[in-house]
This record gives C-alpha cells, sequence and structure tokens, in this order.
C-alpha cells in the first residue's frame, strides 16, 4: 500500500484560505491519479477533487467549483489543494487518496477507484 501524507490542514475564518499538501517519500506520484476527499463530523465521506497523472484533467464537486484548485508538482511529489473563501460547511477531515492511473487524463471522482489513503487533515473553518 502506498504511503500518503498531508498536511496544511487548520484553523480559518470564514472567507479564508489554506493550501493542503499530499506528499508521498517511497514512490513518485506522477503514476497516479489522486484524489481529495472529505468527511465531516455525523457525515458520508464525499469527493472534493480528482487530478489526473498529466495533470490535464481535473474534477471537483459542485459545492467547491470556484473556491477550490488541485494541482501536482512533480519535482516536488506533490498534490495541492488550494481552498479560497473557505465556509464553516467546509469544516472537516480531508483525506488524499492515490490510484494507479488507467490513463494520462483519467481522473475519478468517486471514492471506489482509490485504493491508497492518507491518515487525513483536519480543516475547521470558524469564526
Amino acid at each position: 500500500q502506498l504511503q500518503l501524507v498531508e498536511s496544511g490542514g487548520g484553523l480559518v475564518q470564514p472567507g479564508g484560505s489554506l493550501r493542503l499538501s499530499c506528499a508521498a517519500s517511497k514512490f513518485t506520484l506522477d503514476r497516479y491519479a489522486i484524489g481529495w476527499f472529505r468527511q465531516a463530523p455525523g457525515k458520508e465521506r464525499e469527493a472534493v477533487s480528482c487530478i489526473s497523472t498529466s495533470g490535464g484533467s481535473t474534477n471537483y464537486a459542485d459545492s467547491v467549483k470556484g473556491r477550490f484548485t488541485i494541482s501536482r508538482d512533480s519535482a516536488k511529489n506533490t498534490v495541492y489543494l488550494q481552498m479560497n473563501n473557505l465556509k464553516p460547511e467546509d469544516t472537516a477531515i480531508y483525506y488524499c487518496a492515490a490510484t494507479f492511473g488507467l490513463s494520462r487524463d483519467w481522473c475519478p471522482i468517486a471514492s471506489a477507484p482509490f485504493n491508497s489513503w492518507g491518515q487525513g487533515a483536519q480543516v475547521t473553518v470558524s469564526s
């Protein structure tokens, strides 16, 4: 199983920004599509965003479109989730996950294809 580590979570006021990072230390992320997911207390896990191996294909949940941006940096072997204009309803534990890229532009915004998960990062949006 691949090892992924999320970082960058924290407490932010409504309207603020955070950038989450998803890093891998023992393998290259270039061959994997990466997804971001979140789970709020008492709610089911939901897909937030995904990015293909090429970086040329991305998808977003409707609830975050226009506010969140996913990107990848091959040199740093890291995938990022830039979150702007955060809202209290964005409060959740955020997880990154990896799945072997079936094609360069394959980007599944659903949890089923992903088989390696990080430990999660808490994001709290509150005044």
